[in-house]
């Protein structure tokens, strides 16, 4: 296992333009191109084929961890999901990035993911066809968000007990599988988000797998990071 310790930082360039308004009205039109900054700091874990395999492209799996790993420390992510199996000594098939939200109580800059995630993509044999998203709680709900900012890009969806976007489903990929698990006695985000998302996607026509577990509450990734399934599942997807 190898894991690296990076920055990202996204810069857009600025400018501001305001136009005037006459005297005669209240009403002034007004432009402004924003500026984007964030610090990310990631782990990148290397199967172990991936030097002895030169010639060959690797998927890769992003997970986005929960909003208690947020902040500034980045070992903080080791304590759940393919983070916490990787400093256990399991090992991978495919890339595995693991970015840090430095913000505690900030939603995902998912803008920023998307471009580090770009980025890695860009420096490392990754097999574009078969790029893998997942996340927990908040994590979760963010990579429902990436999910529907950006349908195009993932091979396969992981959710563990994410808030939806159910009035947005219709803009997920209908090709990409979908795999969704959450606990029963979810009291921090209820189990009735990932019911109705699932619901809506079936309506629709969606392939989406749905785990529930009885008796368990909001930490349903322990569960769901430890069916070795799940990762067998994962690599039989490609971008259709």
């Amino acid at each position: 296992m190898r894991l690296n310790k990076c920055l990202f930082l996204l810069f857009v360039p600025a400018a501001l333009s305001l136009q005037g308004c006459s005297a005669q009205t209240q009403i002034m039109e007004g432009e402004m191109q924003t500026v984007s900054k964030e610090d990310l700091s990631y782990y990148l874990y290397y199967p172990k084929d991936y030097e002895a395999k030169p010639e060959e492209k690797f998927p890769i799996l992003l997970f986005l961890h929960g909003g208690g790993e947020s902040g500034d420390r980045l070992d903080s992510i080791k304590k759940n999901g393919p983070p916490k199996l990787l400093a256990l000594g399991k090992q991978f098939p495919f890339l595995v990035l693991a970015p840090q939200n430095p913000h505690k109580k900030q939603w995902w800059n998912t803008r920023a993911i998307i471009q580090l995630l770009d980025t890695i993509i860009a420096n490392n044999r990754v097999d574009k066809n078969r790029i893998y998203l997942t996340g927990l709680s908040r994590g979760g709900g963010a990579a429902w968000e990436m999910a529907v900012e950006y349908p195009e890009k993932f091979a396969a969806l992981a959710v563990v007990c994410g808030m939806t976007p159910v009035p947005y489903a219709s803009w997920i990929n209908r090709k990409m599988p979908i795999w969704v698990f959450h606990g029963e006695e979810d009291k921090s985000i209820p189990i009735s988000e990932s019911i109705q998302m699932v619901a809506k996607l079936k309506e629709m026509g969606y392939n989406v797998k749905f785990t529930k577990y009885p008796g368990v509450g909001h930490n349903a990734w322990d569960k769901a990071y430890s069916t070795p399934e799940l990762y067998n599942w994962l690599m039989q997807q490609t971008k259709k």
